[in-house]
């Protein structure tokens, strides 16, 4: 998810970024093209004729010169086994001196073709001189049109044809219930009020500030104008039904959306929104430009993982390729729930591009934290690239550590359940967390706390809300008979989170919450009670619908919306809240991306029917973008190894 500047970084997510653009009259910029392109010609020509001139002058001296160099730069290929002689007697008799002969000649041929070279140049330039400014204006614009085209060609390189997975569920989802359909229409119209207000004040930004009414700026996208909101909430406009948005998208995409840009961009952010919008939007609406661009991307991505070990940099430069990892994160180490929140959109890559590199990159992060020790059989959040150890030891299903997780379980489901040793690490993951880090309050409420060096910090944040949903996720298969174990765990998390947002003034859930000093489910930091539009409550209220029906999750779901809408709501889009147990809430003025790509899509999967994007057929990446199950059964993963 996205974290606002001043906050600590989040595994699932964190802010964006579109800083400021700039624009200038075309007429003026060809103008001065066109211009310097003339006084480049006379100044060619000028210099064209100075070195002809010094060049063929008839300087018997020089061409002497010339030639001595010449046959010192032949003695060694003509007797270099010879000692004791002159190097000049090897020239001048026999054949060295045809050589040299015929080696002047190549040379007066060369002057030749030097002289013909430049006076066709300095022809050029004349006739050049005699043009008019208007024809030499659409010369250059053709010149810049050649240009375009060829780089175009050369990014838009031929993939593979590959089978199109099975797709299922992609449009309408209506719930049949008039009163569910009521509530399904008011989310699709807070998405088009959100997605309108960008559209107007932010288009081609990455975020809105809602409130000013202008692209708003993050660290995580570098110093780009990428238009996050865009890509992140393609798939949620099309399973809406908006196609008039979508193609608005769609176009902007095509025309405007560039990758070869001079910004240092967050790997695990730009591969979650970005490379997993992308490919989402590709499978739902059949538009190859959407592959290519992810693609084109996913390329760029490539040099992080140049790294000692393996483990990618947090960061790396779109450009130059030049990784490196936060300032603040234990040492320089890289981050569990960044370099482990690759798999689900690198294995869709080498699907679709026959390139085995990506699913090898992220297949060799498993076999090097399958080697490591883990202590308590827990995995720490930090892992130094270069030296391939663990950092501080921090356990934690929250912030930093959470999609590693996520990305375990739906590894396995998106394999049609035959990466069995995805599922297997998954299983061991769960069984030290619920060990560890799982406790009941003493009010009865189930909480995920964090494990800090040997530990146990009793406080749980928003983002470790998502791990309801999971639990209910990965009951099925679960091993020996703990499915029902798992899916009444999923129901208690999720109580719980339910219960955070309850005791809140708004009714919204603040960032973290603690359960201890006799307080429970409740923000004590005044800089932990800000609510940012986040969805993982949502995401897990979902989720135990799909899996239990129970009406409750859509009475909670239907609060949480209610609450955004008068709450978070304003002219110009949706903005977090800084204090969410405060009647009179003061606004922090961003609308997230991951608002359009996960909190509306999860409120409005909610009150649709169950064959919206069933989960027999697709998974849902950790930014919510839908993905389709790939059934490879035991054929191998184009060029790579087996899935099984």
């Amino acid at each position: 998810m996205t974290t606002p500047a001043l906050l600590p970084l989040s595994g699932r997510r964190i802010p964006t970024l579109a800083p400021g653009s700039s624009s200038f009259p075309h007429h003026r910029a060809t103008l001065r093209l066109s211009e310097k392109f003339i006084l480049l010609l006379i100044l060619s020509a000028f210099i064209t004729l100075c070195f002809g001139a010094f060049f063929f002058l008839p300087d018997s001296s020089k061409h002497k010169r010339f030639d001595l160099g010449l046959e010192d730069v032949l003695i060694p290929h003509i007797d270099s086994g010879r000692e004791g002689r002159h190097p000049g007697q090897q020239i001048i008799h026999g054949q060295g001196g045809q050589d040299a002969h015929r080696h002047r000649e190549e040379e007066e041929s060369l002057r030749n073709k030097i002289r013909a070279d430049h006076e066709r140049a300095l022809e050029e330039a004349k006739e050049k001189l005699k043009k008019s400014r208007e024809e030499l204006r659409a010369e250059i614009q053709t010149e810049k049109n050649k240009v375009a085209q060829d780089l175009k060609k050369k990014d838009s390189k031929q993939l593979p044809p590959v089978p199109m997975p099975k797709l299922v569920g992609i449009h309408d989802g209506d719930p049949g219930d008039p009163d569910v359909k009521e509530k399904r229409d008011k989310i699709r119209e807070m998405m088009k009020h959100a997605w309108d207000n960008y559209r107007q004040y932010g288009w081609g930004h990455n975020e809105l500030k809602p409130l000013a009414k202008k692209g708003h700026s993050t660290n995580i996208f570098g110093n780009s104008q990428m238009g996050a909101t865009i890509v992140d909430a393609l798939d949620t406009l099309y399973i809406m039904g908006l196609h008039d948005e979508f193609k608005d998208g769609q176009e902007w995409i095509e025309q405007n959306l560039d990758f070869s840009v001079n910004a240092e961009v967050s790997v695990f952010e730009v591969n979650i929104r970005f490379i997993g919008g992308l490919l989402a939007a590709y499978y739902l609406s059949g538009q190859e430009v959407f592959k290519i661009k992810a693609v084109q991307l996913a390329e760029k991505l490539l040099p992080a993982f140049n790294t000692p070990t393996g483990i990618p940099w947090a960061m790396v430069n779109l450009k130059s390729g030049v990784g490196r990892n936060w300032g603040w994160a234990s040492a320089g180490s890289s981050i569990l729930a960044e370099f482990g929140t690759l798999h689900m959109e690198f294995v869709h890559l080498t699907y679709l591009t026959g390139d085995p590199a990506y699913y090898n990159k992220v297949m060799h992060i498993r076999k090097l934290l399958q080697k490591m020790d883990r202590p308590n059989g827990l995995y720490p959040n930090y892992l130094n690239p270069r030296t391939g150890r663990w950092g501080q030891h921090h356990t934690s299903v929250g912030g930093l550590g959470d999609s590693f997780y996520e990305y375990l379980l739906k590894a396995w489901l998106m394999s049609d359940k035959t990466d069995n040793e995805a599922r297997t690490i998954y299983d061991d993951a769960i069984e030290a967390i619920e060990k560890h880090l799982i406790r009941k309050s003493n009010g009865g409420l189930t909480f995920i706390g964090e494990w800090k060096n040997g530990h146990l910090e009793r406080k749980m944040g928003h983002l470790t809300c998502f791990a309801g949903g999971m639990f209910a996720l990965g009951a099925d298969g679960s091993p020996g008979d703990k499915a029902g174990h798992y899916l009444q765990l999923g129901a208690e998390i999720a109580h719980t989170c339910h219960e955070s947002y309850d005791r809140t003034v708004l009714k919204l859930g603040p960032e973290a919450f603690k359960f201890d000093s006799g307080l429970e489910a409740v923000a004590v930091r005044q800089n932990e009670k800000y609510y940012i539009l986040r969805p993982e409550v949502i995401e897990t209220y979902w989720y135990m619908w799909r899996f239990t029906h129970d009406p409750k999750y859509r009475q909670w779901g239907w609060e949480a919306a209610q609450a955004i809408d008068k709450y978070c709501r304003v002219s110009g889009g949706f903005s977090g809240i800084k204090d969410v147990y405060s009647s009179t809430p003061a606004y922090d003025d961003v609308q997230q991306s991951f608002f359009l790509a996960e909190t509306l899509k999860y409120l409005y999967l909610l009150f649709s029917s169950d064959d919206l994007l069933p989960f027999e057929n697709w998974v849902f990446n950790t930014e919510a973008h839908p993905l389709p199950i790939l059934h490879l059964g035991n054929t191998s993963l184009t060029g790579s190894q087996p899935l099984r």
